[in-house]
This record gives C-alpha cells, sequence and structure tokens, in this order.
C-alpha cells in the first residue's frame, strides 16, 4: 500500500518535458539562441499601419506634414479639446500658455503654444511631439490613439488662432453677429 502511495506521487507527464524557456541560450540552433527571430515582414495583429502619415506625421520624404491625413471637422476639434483637456491642461493649461498646475507646483515649464515658434512648425511636428515626447514631455503614444493626437494637434491650432485672430479673420457673414469693434451683441463691452 505505501508503495502505491509513493507511485502515485510520482507522475512526471507534464511537469517534465522537453522546452526552452525564454532568452535561454541553446545548442540546438546555430545562432546559440532559444528564441527564434520574427519571420520578415511579421505584424503583430490590429498594427498594420499602412499610412505612414497618420502614424507619423510625416510624408513620404521624411519631412512634416503642414496638412491633416483626414479632414479636420467639428467634431474633431471637440474631440481633441476633450483629449486636450484630459492630458494637455495639468502643464500647458486651458488656454495653452504652459502655465498649468503643474509647472505652478515647481516643475518645468513647458513652452506656450502661441510662440511665433510653435505657431510656425508643421502639423506632423506637434503630432510627432505628442506621439513621442520631447525634453520633460514624455511620449502619449500609449493612452492617446492616433486619430486622438490628430484632435489634439486641430484644437492646438484652433487655439493658436483664438489667441491671435483679428476682426479680418472672422468671415463677411459673421461680422454682423458682432457688435461694435468685434464685440457679441448683447454682451459687455
Amino acid at each position: 500500500m505505501v508503495s502505491f502511495l509513493f507511485l502515485a506521487g510520482c507522475r512526471q507527464d507534464m511537469h517534465d518535458q522537453p522546452k526552452y524557456i525564454p532568452l535561454r541560450p541553446s545548442s540546438f540552433f546555430t545562432d546559440g539562441r532559444s528564441e527564434r527571430p520574427l519571420i520578415a515582414g511579421t505584424v503583430a495583429r490590429g498594427h498594420l499601419e499602412e499610412d505612414a502619415a497618420f502614424y507619423t506625421g510625416k510624408g513620404p520624404d521624411g519631412m512634416f506634414l503642414n496638412t491633416f491625413p483626414f479632414p479636420v471637422t467639428k467634431e474633431v476639434v471637440l474631440r481633441g479639446q476633450q483629449r486636450f483637456e484630459i492630458y494637455c491642461t495639468p502643464c500647458h493649461d486651458r488656454n495653452g500658455t504652459g502655465n498649468g498646475m503643474v509647472p505652478q507646483r515647481g516643475f518645468r515649464h513647458p513652452p506656450s503654444y502661441h510662440i511665433d515658434r510653435l505657431r510656425q512648425v508643421p502639423n506632423g511636428y506637434i503630432f510627432d511631439v505628442i506621439t513621442n515626447g520631447v525634453g520633460a514631455m514624455p511620449t502619449y503614444a500609449g493612452p492617446l490613439a492616433p486619430a486622438d493626437r490628430w484632435a489634439i494637434v486641430s484644437y492646438v491650432r484652433a487655439l493658436q488662432l483664438s489667441q491671435m485672430a483679428s476682426l479680418n479673420d472672422v468671415p463677411p457673414e459673421a461680422r454682423q453677429q458682432l457688435g461694435p469693434a468685434g464685440a457679441p451683441r448683447g454682451g459687455k463691452q
């Protein structure tokens, strides 16, 4: 009876099988590695990023795009505003001046979106900074999908226009809705 219990505890079936532990050396393969390299052209499921402009912000020549890879609509700008307020305002503040709560607490101030240098950069550059980070700014490629990053770029451009707009930028048909000197009718002057 004792020998039966002893033999029952010695089953090895799947406990002792030939296998390679990842990143351990192997004498079986000529390159000495147990893990096998990916086959050329292998793409992870859901990551076939054929539209380089959409995913990188760069054209075929490697230069940053100054256009958007899709039409910018009111919905896109509103989505960009929503994402901006969640992810960007802690450092950049709601107006994009770079005086958010994080810099107010002693961390490095990001540049204002309203300086000439950042008003003149291509849209693809802003997308690239959101994607890869720069300086003290980390990458936001993880929490923000590419479409949301482009939406934020559209909202940043709207913020820049809002701070630098003049009455001449308002379409003539919309000027009628403004009161004297560009103030909204019924509003305080």
